[in-house]
C-alpha cells in the first residue's frame, strides 16, 4: 500500500510561507510527477513527505495513518537523492545491502532481498564492483537498488538524472518506468524537466511558487492547460502566445498555438512571417517565424525535409480546432 494524502500542508521557513495550504493525494501505485521551474517548492514538498523538512501545519496521512510527526526511518518510504551518496570502498552488494545491515536484518533475507533487486536492475554482473568502476547510469541503478531493498510503500526521486548526460537520462528514464510497471508501487518523482514529467507520469502535479496550477494526466495537461502558466510549460516546443486583434477574434484576451498544430507554406495562409533560426533536428525542423506582426517569435515544428531557409516568406496557418483561448487573467476559456 502507498496512498499518501496531504490535508492543507503548509511550510514555512520564519516568516516565509514557501508552501501555502496544500491538498493533494496521490493514490496507491502511481507514478506521479512534481514538476515546475526552480524555487517553486516541488522538493521542498517532497521532503516534507519524507519527512526531512517539519511539517508548519496541517496533516500528511500514509496508507490513512496520520505520520506528519513520525519520523522518516519509520514512515515506510524511501528516497533517491539527485546525488548517488554510494560507499566508494564498498561493493555493488554492500552498498545494496547497507540500509537493512544497519537495520540489523537476517543475513539469509538481506541476500535474498540484494540478489532480487540487483536483478531487477540488471546489476547482477556487476555486484562485485566498486562505484569507482561503474559508469553513471549504474551508479544512480545502485543507489535506487538500495531503496528497492527497503520494499517501502513508496519511492521518493529527487532529480535522479540531473547529474547524468543526455543519452543516460534518456535510457534511465526507460528503466525507472519500467521498474514502476514490475513493482507496481507508489513513485513521486521530481524534476524541473517537463519532458521527464510528459513521459513517465501516471499524473502530473505542476507548482508554481508553492502553488499547485493543475493535476492531471500528461494528455490532460497538453490538451486543456488551466491557464497560461500551465500552458507556457507544458510541451515542447512551448506554445506560442499571440494576444491583441488577433485574439479577439476568437473572443479571448490571448490565443496560444502549439508549434505542431501550425501548417506552414510557401504561398498561402493566415499568418506572413519571416523564417528566422531554423533547428534541424533529422525527424523534425523547428522554425523560428519573426515580423509575424503577432509576437516577437513564432515557432513551428515542421516535418524534418521541410526546407525553408533564413531570410525566406512563408505563410503559417494554425488548426482552429486545437487553438487555446485564454481570458484577461490567463485563465482558460471553455
Amino acid at each position: 500500500m502507498g496512498r499518501i494524502t496531504l490535508d492543507k500542508v503548509t511550510k514555512s521557513f520564519g516568516e516565509t510561507q514557501v508552501i501555502p495550504p496544500l491538498d493533494l493525494t496521490i493514490d496507491d501505485g502511481e507514478f506521479t510527477v512534481f514538476v515546475g521551474p526552480s524555487g517553486c517548492g516541488k522538493s521542498t514538498l517532497l521532503r516534507l513527505i519524507a519527512g526531512l523538512e517539519d511539517t508548519t501545519s496541517g496533516e500528511i496521512r500514509i496508507d490513512g495513518t496520520d505520520a506528519t510527526n513520525v519520523p522518516p526511518a519509520k514512515r515506510g518510504l524511501a528516497m533517491v537523492f539527485q546525488s548517488y551518496a554510494l560507499y566508494p570502498h564498498m561493493s555493488v552488494r554492500k552498498n545494496i545491502a547497507f540500509p537493512l545491515r544497519m537495520a540489523k536484518m537476517d543475513q539469509a533475507e538481506i541476500e535474498r532481498r540484494v540478489e532480487g533487486a540487483a536483478s531487477v536492475l540488471n546489476l547482477s554482473d556487476y555486484i562485485e564492483r566498486k562505484p569507482g568502476q561503474l559508469s553513471g547510469g549504474q551508479r544512480q541503478r545502485v543507489a535506487i537498488g538500495r531503496a528497492i531493498v527497503r520494499e517501502p510503500s513508496a519511492f521518493l526521486f529527487d532529480e535522479p538524472l540531473s547529474n547524468l548526460d543526455a543519452a543516460l537520462r534518456v535510457g534511465m528514464r526507460l528503466e525507472i518506468s519500467e521498474l514502476h510497471k514490475r513493482l507496481e508501487t507508489t513513485m513521486i518523482y521530481v524534476t524541473h524537466d517537463q519532458v521527464e514529467a510528459m513521459t513517465m507520469a501516471d499524473k502530473i502535479v505542476v507548482l508554481r511558487a508553492g502553488h499547485i496550477e493543475q493535476v492531471g494526466s500528461p494528455l490532460e495537461l497538453y490538451r486543456a492547460p488551466r491557464n497560461l502558466f500551465v500552458a507556457g510549460f507544458i510541451g515542447s516546443p512551448k506554445m506560442n502566445f499571440v494576444s491583441g486583434e488577433e485574439a479577439g477574434k476568437h473572443n479571448a484576451h490571448t490565443i496560444g498555438v502549439r508549434p505542431e498544430h501550425i501548417t506552414v507554406s510557401e504561398s498561402e495562409g493566415r499568418w506572413r512571417g519571416v523564417v528566422g533560426v531554423a533547428e534541424h533536428l533529422g525527424s523534425d525542423t523547428f522554425f523560428h517565424i519573426h515580423q509575424t506582426g503577432l509576437a516577437e517569435t513564432i515557432t513551428v515544428r515542421a516535418d524534418g525535409e521541410v526546407g525553408f531557409n533564413h531570410g525566406d516568406t512563408i505563410y503559417l496557418t494554425p488548426r482552429d480546432e486545437v487553438i487555446h483561448r485564454f481570458d484577461q487573467d490567463g485563465l482558460r476559456i471553455a
